[in-house]
């Protein structure tokens, strides 16, 4: 969803739909401006959030969207699961890299925090040259390890029914605004 009240999206809105959905549909809620940032991570209530940073890069992101989503098929999964988008809801964006702290920007990368603290990330170079199997069991050692909540992160029937986007994010329209 377009947020017309932070700097304008870089990438077409209709282009990158199918690449929030893929994440919506998993159980993803979006971050659309730096408050509601502030709200998902800066909980101190020993719960465990996760964000993907999503991205239009169609080799890392096209694999990160799948691992990811396959790893919240696992029985133990994060507390709260989140999503902002990259060059999307920009300054959404700058304020989670601000709670990732002294990790480089990196898109399409997942945090892992606790109690407003980052205690797994996994940045792009981690993600490329990846499929989203070896992604998947990454995150899911990650969350057998530090998380608690019970899953999947919605039924194996319904996640039969989730597309991937697979789009290329060098043909992805410049928005024009």
């Amino acid at each position: 969803m377009f947020n017309i009240i932070s700097r304008p999206p870089i990438y077409d809105q209709d282009a990158v739909q199918p690449m929030r959905d893929e994440l919506v549909a998993v159980g993803f809620e979006e971050l659309l401006t730096p408050e509601d940032v502030d709200k998902a991570i800066n909980v101190k209530d020993d719960k465990t959030v996760l964000v993907m940073i999503n991205s239009v890069c169609g080799c890392a992101a096209g694999s990160a969207r799948p691992g990811v989503s396959l790893a919240l098929q696992n029985n133990v999964i994060p507390d709260k699961i989140y999503t902002g988008f990259a060059g999307q809801e920009r300054d959404a964006v700058d304020k989670i890299r601000q709670y990732i702290g002294d990790y480089p920007p990196s898109s399409p990368s997942i945090a892992l925090f606790k109690n407003g603290t980052v205690i797994y990330f996994m940045p792009r170079y981690e993600i490329e040259g990846h499929d989203a199997e070896y992604i998947a069991e990454v995150l899911k050692n990650v969350f057998n390890e530090y998380c608690q909540a019970y899953g999947p992160s919605i039924s194996p029937e319904d996640f039969a029914q989730v597309m991937n986007a697979k789009m290329c994010g060098s043909k992805i329209p410049l928005f024009k605004g």
